[in-house]
């Protein structure tokens, strides 16, 4: 089965591993049919697929597991959702057809509100970053510091208007919204190695702390730029005959 689920409110603080330990419990509390790995230590087969940073939220994370016996996947989303804690909810539950999932997440659609700036202070430093051929910075990584083109990974970035209705909306105030279509690499480059380029290239320091929030992660599409859904193939083959 193959589950999307969003990391809302406090919960984007939370880590990968605060993660897989609730995923963990919660599917003990639903009395899922996991299959388990063999061995001497033997423990439930899932697979986790490109997680967000801590402290980003995320409306499309993914994760994948085996079961030792078909279930619906409507029954399995509701009794996750109810076993998670709060903030950790179950989107979408489909069973998974041949391929691999992690083939599919080719890139990733991020919203940077940048809480006491307007769009006027963010739009000449949008414009000069976009007229850049690379844009580099350095982020520590376990090998030690590593320099990463943040402008190659990049595929669009502009200025959106506020929406209250949106995942981490809040409508009115002052703050700028930035789209940032980013495809993955290797290292990946996040939406922080993003803003410190921005800083970098533009000056462009927020006086308070952005909100990151993965609105979509899957397939790019080419010809317009945008992030299609990873589970749109999981869902044609469930309805066929």
């Amino acid at each position: 089965m193959r589950l999307r689920y969003a990391k809302r409110g406090p919960m984007r603080f939370g880590s990968t591993r605060d993660f897989q330990r609730a995923l963990e419990r919660a599917l003990r509390r639903a009395q899922v049919p996991m299959a388990f790995s063999s061995g001497f230590h033997p423990h439930p087969r899932i697979s986790y697929a490109n997680a967000a940073p801590t402290g980003a939220a995320s409306e499309a994370e993914y994760v994948e597991l085996a079961l030792v016996r078909r279930v619906d996947p409507a029954a399995l989303r509701e009794a996750l959702d109810a076993a998670l804690p709060v903030g950790l909810d179950v989107v979408e539950v489909v069973e998974a057809d041949p391929g691999a999932l992690a083939d599919r997440l080719q890139a990733s659609d991020w919203q940077i509100r940048l809480p006491g700036l307007q769009a006027a202070d963010v739009a000449d430093a949008v414009a000069a970053y976009l007229a850049l051929d690379h844009a580099e910075v350095t982020r520590m990584l376990k090998a030690g510091a590593r320099v990463v083109d943040t402008r190659a990974a990049v595929v669009s970035m502009r200025l959106v208007d506020p929406d209250p209705a949106a995942p981490g909306g809040t409508g009115g105030g002052r703050c700028a919204i930035l789209r940032v279509v980013v495809r993955h690499t290797t290292p990946a480059v996040r939406p922080d190695d993003i803003l410190t380029a921005l800083r970098t290239v533009a000056g462009l320091e927020p006086p308070s702390p952005p909100l990151v929030t993965r609105l979509a992660q899957g397939p790019l599409q080419d010809a317009t730029g945008r992030v299609a859904d990873p589970l749109a193939p999981d869902e044609k083959a469930d309805g066929a005959c």
